[in-house]
């Protein structure tokens, strides 16, 4: 798509929120400065009928279900933070999750018969009308020949062409905010917008959902806090996905919360578990976690499904994110800038000193507060203020993380509204904690270090040539030998004086 194009979306996009009073609502007035507040109310003067009725969340969910995929994965993330928008404002987000309109079953035959090379009826039994429909895909029930229920998520007809021109429109958009507002520029737009972009292409190959939900499938085993529903693998294809029936209610059903029996704390905890354990221990988590995506049993069965988007983290980001969340935890801040500072988020010519003391400032409200007003999500924005005085730029490889834990936090907190994040965190984090970064950790990675400078020079040496046995005598060592030699005890007394300096 052309930038020109793009630049017209983006117009059109604009032009829609101003109609439908969803760019600066009337109902923010009172609470807007002279300047905004004037400003607003020349907008407000080209709004239509759908700026005149209905509240700001219903004129909003409407303006961005017209947006395609990015619009309502937007608005996806802003249902879940009851906490931030109120209640009535996430509510009138929350049926973009998985109650758009779908599209006709026969359509969705087409599409599985295409994309498995022959016709439904070679595997499945039965299949029924769509019962939930999101931006990109919908899902069936249906019923395999041997009887097992099974859910086909089927791809919506030309979605590529749709994720293609959002792409280029946001692609558009991050062009512009970086070139026009230099206070974004330290946000990074054009690596977010890829990150984005990224995340939805890989959701247009269904094939790659399934090896990412056959994975994660086993990493939710191993910590036994939630599950996910196994991979019909004959029912894989490019725009087909099968697998077997999640058991439960969808939170997205206000109902779900009533169900008899249910442990709503528990269940709160569980999903906040499995977040930390799946991103701290094993390096890759579901990062799409809204209420549409969780589906629950009484008295505390958590089912997590739609493996679109999988975030991964690297070991040093592990770390970063333990580090953090441990100091905060313990308000030890100068281990919080510390981890800032060796990851590289934080430039080296900033002072440590300062960074603890606004680290402080962030933290310090939160201890001795009541947990239902302490926001994980509130304190990394304020953290991301803040660190903007010491030019800390934004890391794309985070974007993923710090928004499902958003997610997370808003859906357990709807699940409970008194549960202290910080204190679901604790066992995850201290247990991490404990695994990786104590002094025999320590060792173990200096080891790992020693082993692998060994198998270097082991390396460089084979490399050398060797003169011919004619030429040298076999009684004189070749003089790169000896530097080899020195070398590598050099290194490995270096290692081992390192790895016993923190033990002792």
């Amino acid at each position: 798509m052309s930038d020109i194009g793009a630049f017209f979306r983006l117009m059109g996009a604009g032009a829609s929120l101003v109609r439908a009073d969803a760019l600066m609502p009337r109902e923010l007035d009172p609470y807007l400065p002279a300047g905004p507040r004037l400003a607003a109310g020349v907008l407000r003067l080209f709004s239509g009928r759908a700026g005149r009725t209905g509240r700001p969340g219903e004129r909003l969910a409407r303006v961005l279900e017209t947006l395609g995929p990015a619009g309502i994965k937007l608005g996806q993330l802003m249902s879940t933070r009851a906490d931030i928008f109120g209640d009535q404002f996430a509510s009138d987000l929350s049926h973009l999750k998985d109650r758009l309109d779908p599209f006709p079953l026969d359509l969705a035959r087409r599409e599985i018969e295409r994309s498995l090379g022959h016709p439904p009826e070679r595997l499945f039994a039965s299949i029924e009308p769509a019962i939930a429909a999101a931006s990109i895909a919908q899902a069936h029930p249906a019923t395999l020949l041997d009887g097992r229920k099974v859910a086909v998520k089927v791809l919506r007809p030309g979605i590529e062409v749709r994720v293609a021109r959002d792409s280029a429109t946001l692609a558009l958009a991050a062009r512009l905010l970086e070139r026009f507002v230099p206070p974004a520029r330290r946000l990074e737009p054009r690596a977010l917008v890829e990150t984005v972009v990224r995340s939805l292409e890989l959701e247009l190959d269904l094939r790659l959902e399934a090896g990412g939900a056959a994975e994660l499938k086993d990493v939710m085993a191993r910590d036994g806090q939630i599950s996910a529903p196994a991979v019909v693998w004959p029912g894989v294809g490019k725009r087909v996905l099968t697998l077997e029936w999640a058991a439960g209610s969808p939170l997205s059903d206000p109902a779900a919360l009533d169900l008899p029996g249910l442990d709503r704390r528990s269940v709160a905890l569980k999903l906040v578990r499995a977040f930390l354990h799946q991103a701290l221990d094993h390096g890759v988590f579901h990062a799409d976690l809204h209420e549409g995506n969780l589906f629950v049993t009484a008295p505390e069965g958590l089912v997590a499904v739609d493996f679109g988007i999988i975030g991964r983290l690297s070991a040093g980001e592990r770390r970063y994110l333990a580090e953090i969340l441990w100091g905060f935890i313990n308000r030890d801040y100068d281990q919080v800038a510390r981890a800032h500072f060796a990851a590289g988020y934080v430039p080296a010519d900033q002072s440590m000193a300062l960074f603890a003391q606004a680290l402080r400032s962030v933290g310090e409200p939160i201890v001795g507060a009541a947990a239902d007003s302490v926001s994980m999500g509130r304190l990394l924005t304020q953290l991301f203020e803040i660190t903007a005085v010491f030019q800390m730029r934004l890391r794309p490889e985070l974007v993923l993380l710090q928004k499902t834990m958003v997610a997370v936090e808003g859906v357990a907190r709807r699940l409970d509204p008194t549960l202290s994040m910080w204190d679901a965190a604790r066992p995850v984090v201290q247990a991490y904690i404990a695994r990786e970064l104590s002094p025999l950790a320590k060792v173990r990675d200096y080891a790992e270090d020693i082993l692998a400078a060994l198998r270097a020079i082991a390396k460089l040496a084979q490399q050398e040539p060797q003169p011919p046995v004619i030429v040298t005598p076999p009684a004189k060592s070749h003089p790169f030998a000896w530097f080899v030699l020195g070398a590598l005890v050099a290194a490995a007394g270096a290692l081992l004086a390192r790895a016993f300096t923190v033990l002792g």
